[in-house]
C-alpha cells in the first residue's frame, strides 16, 4: 500500500506510462457500494473474459463509510487484475472518475457506475465500436423510467438548457457510461481544473464519438447518494464551467433597464411639459429602487460564484488525496490530483499501435 507522503509541488507526478500489456481498463467509482460489489463482479468479470484481451479493473473508493474497502480487498485477492484506490475522504464522483482515469493503463478505458444501472454486457458493444475506429463510444439511455418523475423532468430540462448555453454541444441522455480511447484519456488527464464537470469535458476534447443506446437497469441494492441539493450544485457546476452566458446576460439586462429608464423619463417629461401632469414620485421611486437593488444583488451573486471558482483554482490544492492503493506497481499509483502541464507538454503520450495491425480486431 502507498500513502501521500511526498511533496508533489517539488516532485511533479508525471502522467502514467502506457502499459502495452493492458488492452482494456474498467474504471469503477464507488461510494458506499458494499452491497453491490459481489453482484457487480459476478457479471463484469465474465464479460471481460469473453473479450479475450488483457484487462484491469480500477476501483476508486470515494471515502466510503461501509464495508466497501474490505470487500474490494477481498475481490483483489481473488482476482489480482482488480486494482484499488482509496481516497482519504469523500471527494465526490467527478474526482473519483478523474483518479480512475489517471490510474488506468489500458489502450481503451471504460467508465461505468458500480450499482449495476449500467449493464456490464454493453461493454462488448462498446469494444466492437472501438475496434471499428470510434475513439469515444458513449451510452445513451433509451428511457429514464428508473428515475423519479420529478428528477426525470428536471434532468431533461437541464440538459436541454445546458446544450443551448454551452460552448460545445452536449449529447442529451448521455451520462458517464462510455468507452474512451487512450488518446482521449490522455487528453482528459491533462486537465487540472478543480471544478470538474466530466460530461462537459468528454465533449470538449472532441475526437470521433459514437452514441450507443442502452436500457438502464434499476439499482441492484442501496439508494443513490445524490440528494436534491447535490444535483442542484452539479447542475450549477455544469452551467458555470461550460458557459459564460450567466455573465453576459447581465449586460443585456442592464441595457434593457437603461432603455426602459430612458423611455420612462421621456414619458414623464412629455406629460409634464405638454399636459402639465405631475406624477407622484414616491411610489415609482420605491419600485425602481427595489427592482434595481434586486437585480444588483443577483448580479453580484453570479459574479461571486465565478470569482469563487477562480479562487478555488488559484489555491492550487490537489484534486484528491489517496490514502491506500492495492495492485499497482511500486511508484505508479497517482497519489494526488496534481498535473504538471510543463511536463505533460514536453513529454506527450507515445503513439499507439494500430488496432488492426496489432491483431486486436
Amino acid at each position: 500500500m502507498s500513502s501521500p507522503t511526498h511533496d508533489p509541488s517539488r516532485h511533479p507526478t508525471p502522467l502514467r506510462p502506457l502499459n502495452e500489456a493492458t488492452v482494456l481498463s474498467v474504471v469503477l467509482p464507488m461510494h458506499n457500494e458494499a452491497e453491490n460489489i459481489d453482484a457487480l463482479f459476478a457479471r463484469l468479470q465474465p464479460v471481460l473474459e469473453r473479450l479475450g484481451v488483457p484487462y484491469e479493473v480500477v476501483c476508486v473508493d470515494d471515502g466510503s463509510r461501509d464495508d466497501t474497502w474490505p470487500r474490494l480487498v477481498a475481490a483483489h485477492t481473488n482476482n489480482p487484475r482488480i486494482r484499488l484506490v482509496r481516497f482519504s475522504r469523500n471527494f465526490g464522483k467527478e474526482m473519483a472518475m478523474t483518479a480512475g482515469l489517471r490510474h488506468a493503463s489500458g489502450r481503451a478505458v471504460v467508465l461505468m457506475d458500480s450499482d449495476l444501472q449500467h449493464p456490464p454486457e454493453v461493454i462488448e458493444e462498446f469494444y466492437a465500436q472501438w475496434q471499428a475506429g470510434a475513439q469515444v463510444v458513449y451510452g445513451v439511455r433509451r428511457s429514464r423510467d428508473t428515475d423519479p418523475p420529478l428528477r426525470r423532468f428536471l434532468t431533461r430540462r437541464f440538459y436541454r438548457m445546458l446544450d443551448s448555453m454551452s460552448e460545445v454541444p452536449l449529447p442529451r441522455d448521455a451520462g458517464d457510461f462510455r468507452l474512451m480511447d487512450r488518446a482521449v484519456v490522455d487528453a482528459l488527464n491533462l486537465m487540472a481544473e478543480r471544478t470538474r464537470f466530466m460530461k462537459g469535458l468528454y465533449s470538449w476534447v472532441g475526437f470521433r464519438q459514437v452514441a450507443l443506446p442502452f436500457e438502464t437497469a434499476p439499482r441492484h441494492a442501496g439508494t443513490t447518494t445524490f440528494s436534491t441539493w447535490k444535483l442542484f450544485r452539479f447542475a450549477l457546476d455544469g452551467i458555470v464551467s461550460f458557459s459564460t452566458l450567466p455573465l453576459r446576460v447581465w449586460s443585456w439586462l442592464g441595457l434593457a433597464v437603461a432603455a426602459i429608464a430612458v423611455i420612462y423619463g421621456a414619458v414623464i417629461v412629455l406629460k409634464t411639459v405638454l399636459f402639465g401632469v405631475d406624477l407622484p414620485g414616491y411610489a415609482s421611486l420605491m419600485v425602481a429602487t427595489l427592482f434595481l437593488g434586486g437585480v444588483q444583488l443577483i448580479c453580484l451573486g453570479v459574479l461571486g460564484d465565478y470569482l469563487g471558482r477562480v479562487f478555488t483554482e488559484v489555491k492550487g490544492r490537489p484534486l484528491y488525496l489517496v490514502a491506500d492503493s492495492v495492485g499497482f506497481a511500486t511508484g505508479t499509483a497517482v497519489e494526488d490530483g496534481r498535473t504538471d502541464h510543463r511536463h505533460a507538454a514536453a513529454a506527450p503520450p507515445a503513439a499507439l499501435p494500430d488496432r488492426r495491425s496489432s491483431g486486436l480486431t
